[in-house]
């Protein structure tokens, strides 16, 4: 029986969040049959701690220690509060979908991240893995991208991407030395309005967590749980992600009102 509840919690996690848990499982192993075996996690908690240190370091190379120790803490208190309710040893999924949520928030794509991540090694792995040959050398590389501050917009106002040539790694290798620029009175880049509406978002997300923590019952616990996920769905960039918002706000201001008041929300159900 606990074999079976570990894999439907395996399963859970690899259809939800398949690159985390294939980092955890480590290189195969070949038994003496032949087959391929993988050691699975021993519990949800250690998955859940696996979980949020990957956050935690993905952030600091995002910004910095610092900046990752905002979301540590913010998740600790989350999980805290859940156990409370919930109860030592039990699943803690107000504390994942917070931990994968914030993390999502706080380390949105902006042109230092776009310029960290194509300039980190692991890109060129990648390609020297897909083709061959050295890229730069063997081969160039082009880059289709829209910056907000001097790309064209269509006929209904959503930005238009354009080519950029090889010599664009020279500027992204640039840009990721200037990450602790973001946010700041001279980041260029910050100062648009998606820009503006994403840095607001983290705030708003974080205060969020700080009501869901302070007024966290039994009684509201399922709709805590569906306001944590709520940033699951502002996905895309641009015009698509600002949609996006637009629909989940709507329903954060209901599920919110349902989380302070959850006697009307089962009246009414």
């Amino acid at each position: 029986m606990e074999k079976n509840k570990a894999a439907f919690d395996w399963g859970r996690h690899m259809a939800h969040d398949p690159e985390h848990v294939l980092s955890l499982t480590g290189k195969l192993k070949t038994s003496a049959e032949g087959a391929e075996v993988v050691k699975l996690p021993t519990s949800s908690g250690a998955l859940l701690e696996k979980l949020i240190a990957r956050r935690v370091e993905h952030l600091t190379a995002y910004q910095d220690a610092a900046y990752a120790r905002i979301y540590r803490e913010a998740i600790d208190r989350v999980r805290a509060a859940e156990s409370a309710i919930v109860g030592s040893g039990k699943p803690l999924p107000l504390t994942e979908a917070a931990a994968r949520n914030l993390a999502k928030l706080m380390a949105y794509k902006d042109e230092y991240e776009v310029a960290r991540l194509y300039t980190d090694p692991a890109f060129l792995d990648k390609l020297r893995a897909q083709f061959e040959g050295e890229p730069g050398k063997d081969y160039q590389l082009n880059f289709w991208l829209a910056p907000p501050i001097t790309a064209k917009r269509d006929d209904k106002g959503h930005l238009v991407k354009r080519k950029f040539g090889p010599s664009t790694m020279t500027l992204f290798r640039v840009l990721a030395k200037m990450k602790g620029l973001r946010g700041g009175m001279f980041d260029v880049f910050g100062k648009t309005e998606e820009r503006r509406t994403e840095r607001a978002l983290i705030g708003e997300y974080r205060a969020l967590l700080d009501t869901l923590t302070a007024g966290l019952t039994a009684a509201n616990y399922d709709t805590a749980v569906a306001l944590a996920n709520l940033p699951d769905d502002i996905r895309g960039f641009g015009h698509v992600k600002e949609n996006n918002l637009k629909a989940v706000r709507a329903r954060w201001a209901k599920l919110l009102e349902q989380f302070r008041h959850p006697e009307t929300a089962q009246r009414v159900a």
